[in-house]
């Protein structure tokens, strides 16, 4: 298998869910952690002790609001005063709550506030993230960047119009970045997630049903855990998949063809 020892991933939103997951599967891996927390520092540099202590790797935390993409030049400004390097970069975090007011919902009650945070939130930090990411992999040879996708854009899920076809949009723009990045030997992919069970699907109205759904969907009678996503990710980012790029990675449990 590949040596990441003394690599770096950089990776939005690692505090909770699926993020946390990616993030401590790449640390067990001697992969060192820069990743982003929305509000609690006193979890993130929790997280970040506990990862360095556990597995002797340099982890450390930033603040981050997605949707002030104007913070990720900065983001990076200070990683690169904490790092030497830049390997990696999963654009994972996303948004919930009063900001996707408008965008979470039936058709005919959709809004464009809330549409067009959730494609700040879910694109444009993605592009961002990735630009910013990608001069830093340059220097050192290349790299994998990987974005988070859903099956919501391929098959209906109730109230979820505006996330479904903003993870369109996002795999849309990977593919692109991958035909472009790839000169400079940076790979970019998505992964596609089935509905797994973290706090961000306990916020949907309708969790009880949709575990329910995913459950009787899926070939392995189960709902996924952020553990399923995280190892999409990091087999994305090593030399296994050296020439997988502008791919989307479904990792579903077999519920969108039942």
């Amino acid at each position: 298998m590949s040596n990441m020892k003394g690599k770096t991933l950089v990776i939005t939103g690692a505090t909770k869910g699926i993020g946390k997951a990616i993030a401590e599967k790449f640390a067990q891996n001697g992969v060192n952690i820069a990743f982003t927390y929305n509000s609690n520092l006193e979890v993130a540099n929790g997280l970040a002790a506990e990862w360095e202590s556990r597995y002797g790797i340099k982890a450390k935390a930033y603040p981050l609001n997605i949707l002030e993409t104007d913070k990720f030049k900065p983001l990076f400004e200070a990683i690169d005063a904490d790092f030497d390097r830049v390997d990696f970069f999963v654009s994972n975090a996303m948004i919930y709550g009063r900001a996707v007011v408008g965008g979470y919902g039936k058709f005919m009650r959709l809004k464009p506030k809330g549409l067009n945070n959730i494609y700040t939130a879910t694109v444009n930090a993605f592009v961002v993230g990735s630009q910013e990411a990608a001069k830093r992999m340059e220097k050192v040879g290349g790299g994998s960047i990987v974005t988070m996708s859903s099956t919501g854009n391929l098959i209906y899920i109730d109230n979820y119009a505006g996330h479904g076809t903003n993870k369109a949009a996002v795999e849309a723009m990977s593919r692109y970045a991958a035909v472009e990045l790839g000169e400079m030997n940076i790979r970019v992919n998505a992964v596609s997630g089935g509905p797994i069970d973290t706090d961000a699907l306990k916020a949907f109205v309708n969790y009880e049903e949709v575990k329910a759904e995913t459950v009787k969907r899926s070939a392995l009678n189960r709902i996924g855990r952020p553990e399923d996503i995280a190892g999409a990710v990091y087999f994305l980012c090593t030399d296994e998949a050296s020439w997988i790029t502008g791919q989307t990675i479904v990792v579903d449990g077999g519920t969108t063809f039942r």
